[in-house]
């Protein structure tokens, strides 16, 4: 009987949202990865010499590919099986989640680690980032008042790529967020949290072994 084929490797942390969203797309897409859980302190070597970048997620293929990107573990895991239409079915559309993902990543996440992290970035505190953050999230809302989710009728790429940074949003000061007036917003999160797919890749992994500091 012939051996079973190695799985390919994801170094992951629970908490990162990149690692979330990548977890979420291979869940659904069914594709099966040794997970190794990383100690963002003390990362291990093996990671480290697959993509010197020290930043998780990874994806480390059977055929040494690597992928360094959370949006591109998604994009992998999904062309290779999509049960749930996460992609979206026309160009338009694409170009439109792919957009909303990169604001996302780009301004709205700058402001998200400046209000949730504010002494990293040598501020008191971060409200005037939390201020700032509001745009992003005002234009999320406005969408959610016209579609169930971000880019149409169903849960997709856009919805599972942009929830773990709305929800580290909103957990930085639960009162605050849940005072302002994002009724179809904060629904949207709390269906989110309490959905199978999201439990699923929320399970605890013991740490795997790590020799080098660094941070997610």
């Amino acid at each position: 009987m012939p051996p079973t084929a190695a799985l390919p490797v994801l170094y992951s942390f629970r908490r990162c949202p990149y690692a979330m969203r990548a977890r979420l797309a291979l869940l659904v897409s069914g594709q099966a990865v040794e997970h190794r859980e990383v100690e963002l302190k003390n990362k291990p070597s093996e990671m480290l010499r697959s993509s010197p970048k020290a930043t998780v997620p990874v994806l480390v293929l059977n055929d040494g590919v690597v992928l360094e990107q959370s949006l591109d573990i998604m994009l992998w895991a999904l062309d290779r099986q999509d049960p749930e239409l996460w992609m979206p079915p026309d160009a338009a559309r694409r170009t439109d989640a792919k957009a909303l993902i990169a604001a996302n990543d780009g301004e709205f996440k700058y402001h998200l680690d400046r209000y949730k992290y504010p002494h990293r970035y040598g501020l008191s505190d971060g409200v005037v980032h939390r201020e700032l953050a509001r745009e992003f999230l005002n234009g999320l809302q406005q969408r959610l008042t016209r579609t169930a989710f971000l880019n149409g009728a169903h849960f997709g790429l856009a919805d599972a790529a942009i929830a773990p940074f709305v929800r580290q949003f909103a957990h930085t000061d639960k009162a605050w967020f849940a005072a302002q007036p994002w009724r179809q917003l904060a629904q949207w999160l709390s269906n989110f949290e309490a959905s199978p797919r999201f439990v699923g890749v929320m399970e605890k992994h013991p740490v795997w072994p790590g020799v080098v500091q660094g941070e997610c």
